[in-house]
């Protein structure tokens, strides 16, 4: 029983890594088809030099997808991923977003429920499956 419960936890976390990283690989893969629209966003949301932040988040989430779906300092890259989201979830979702849309409000606890994700990942590390094993 004890292999049965392993394997498991294994496939768990290989799934749940390839999760992560395909959220990000998405976002920015998003960032690369259409960076002007991005950068209209984050010009909205009120940030200066919003054509080259939206080359440095691509440039951000698409390494986090590397470590994430790789296990490559895996631990490190999940929390740079969870301080990300919380960020995110803050600037584009938060309270001030909330007046007039009800959306914005569910969007924002979204981005904690992720969060948790990513910190029970940083803490209990990439699995046994398909990992690079180096540590930072």
């Amino acid at each position: 029983m004890p292999t049965r419960q392993a394997n498991w936890a294994a496939i768990a976390a290989l799934l749940g890594r390839s999760i992560f990283a395909a959220v990000f690989a998405m976002a920015a893969i998003l960032k690369f088809a259409d960076p002007g629209a991005t950068a209209h966003f984050i010009a909205a949301a009120g940030f200066p030099l919003a054509s080259v932040l939206v080359w440095v988040a691509a440039l951000f989430e698409t390494a986090l997808a590397i470590c994430l779906l790789t296990g490559l300092v895996f631990s490190a890259a999940a929390i740079g991923a969870a301080v990300y989201v919380l960020f995110l979830g803050f600037a584009f979702h938060g309270p001030a977003h909330w007046a007039g849309n009800e959306a914005e409000f569910g969007f924002f606890i979204d981005h904690f429920t992720f969060l948790a994700g990513l910190m029970f990942a940083a803490c209990y590390g990439p699995g046994t499956l398909l990992i690079l094993k180096r540590a930072w």
